[in-house]
């Protein structure tokens, strides 16, 4: 497929994220009202205007009304597929609604993005073999995988809660950092991850194949899981994580429709281990999207890339993780967010992690400001890319940005 060319001049160039390839979907706040919407270029297309003005008749006089993508992901995958032709037919240089369509567009620097859709729950999974081989060797001396790792996508249930949309700034965690210690994380990290945007639902009971869990699946959005390792360390035994992981997950602001990266599926890897038959594909689960992570100190004239790896190194692909989740008949729904866990490559350079980047606070992170980290410090911004790269277009999914504030202490409560 080559660049598809849009009466958006800016929408035609190699470099937007946003072409007429890919029209992600986000919510945006412009003068006072809340709107869908759709990138394209540097602009974007009301959508909840598009639908008030009589352009999507075949869509439920509701679908957009609350300005959240939720009753549109629960309408399914059929309706998804002619919703994004139409959309892609009135933004194409032969569009025969030009004139309508121009007048529903806003320019993206003028708007405020919210969270584009309401999260039902939250789910975080550990998928990467090279991110878990990595901790192994930090945390116990060897790449020793836990027992069960090449059979199931291990996961655990986190808060829809406290995830975020790109831009949100995050005070650094309290908790207990050890026995008798209280305090601010002194070990505050990132996890670079892909998180999967669930649109359709099963009943309570119902299990879920890799075929239909990949037919629930909407799109995708970059996931910064904030992590405080400190806490976690202390915390996880024996349950696994908790409020070291609970206090933030930046999310960006467009979905990449699942649709617009069917061109980029790349098979699992190989396997020493075989899958059980229900968590066997009919075709490639993973994504050829490339990945990078920056991090800009408060006062630096410019960022340092800490990271660049591709979603292509998980072990298990997001339609087998939604598969495990339901398999023993727990319900999904409109509105869940499955993370896909940290994304690391082989070489250090595509570590997604500070603990792994800095292997534990024994090896310094340089940056090109000239100065050094262990983990993330009060005022760094981290900012998370990613796109998948066709010939001469890509299909980006915006920025994924946060930066972190001092804790909210209250003197004593540390002994």
């Amino acid at each position: 497929m080559a660049l598809l060319k849009s009466i958006v001049a800016s929408a035609n160039t190699a470099k937007t994220d946003f072409p007429l390839n890919n029209l992600p979907y986000g919510v945006f706040v412009h003068r006072g009202q809340r709107y869908c919407g759709v990138a394209i270029g540097d602009m974007i297309l009301n959508i909840t205007a598009m639908k008030r003005a009589g352009l999507l008749e075949f869509l439920p006089a509701d679908t957009f009304a609350d300005g959240r993508w939720n009753r549109f992901m629960a309408l399914g995958s059929g309706l998804w597929s002619v919703f994004r032709k139409q959309i892609s037919a009135a933004l194409a240089q032969q569009s025969e609604v030009r004139k309508k369509i121009m007048a529903l567009l806003v320019k993206q620097r003028s708007v405020q993005m919210c969270l584009p859709f309401d999260i039902a729950e939250y789910t975080d999974f550990y998928a990467s073999r090279q991110h878990a081989e990595n901790m192994g060797r930090i945390l116990r001396g060897a790449a020793d995988l836990p027992a069960n790792w090449l059979d199931i996508p291990i996961g655990y249930n986190g808060r829809a809660s406290s995830v975020v949309v790109s831009g949100t700034d995050i005070h650094r965690p309290l908790g207990q950092l050890g026995a008798g210690q209280f305090g601010p994380s002194a070990k505050l990290d990132f996890e670079l991850e892909i998180g999967t945007v669930v649109g359709g639902s099963s009943k309570l009971g119902q299990p879920v194949s890799t075929a239909e869990a990949d037919a629930m699946i909407f799109g995708f959005v970059l996931l910064n899981d904030w992590s405080a390792r400190d806490i976690q360390a202390w915390e996880a035994q024996p349950l696994g994580p908790f409020l070291g992981k609970a206090f933030a997950t930046g999310i960006s602001p467009w979905i990449v429709p699942k649709e617009a990266l069917e061109a980029f599926r790349r098979p699992a890897p190989l396997r020493k281990t075989a899958l059980l038959p229900y968590l066997e594909e009919t075709k490639p689960g993973l994504y050829d999207i490339e990945l990078e992570v920056r991090l800009q100190p408060a006062g630096a004239d410019k960022a340092t890339r800490l990271s660049k790896t591709n979603a292509d190194r998980l072990y298990y692909s997001a339609a087998q993780q939604l598969c495990h989740h339901a398999i023993g008949g727990c319900p999904m729904r409109t509105g869940d967010l499955l993370g896909s866990g940290t994304i690391s490559g082989a070489r250090p350079s595509e570590y997604g992690s500070m603990i792994e980047l800095g292997w534990n606070g024994k090896k310094p992170i340089k940056l090109e400001s000239g100065e050094a980290r262990y983990f993330i410090e009060d005022g760094d911004r981290l900012t998370l890319r990613g796109h998948a790269q066709g010939q001469g277009f890509r299909i980006g999914f915006g920025e994924c940005t946060g930066a972190i504030l001092p804790a909210i202490n209250t003197p004593g409560w540390a002994k």
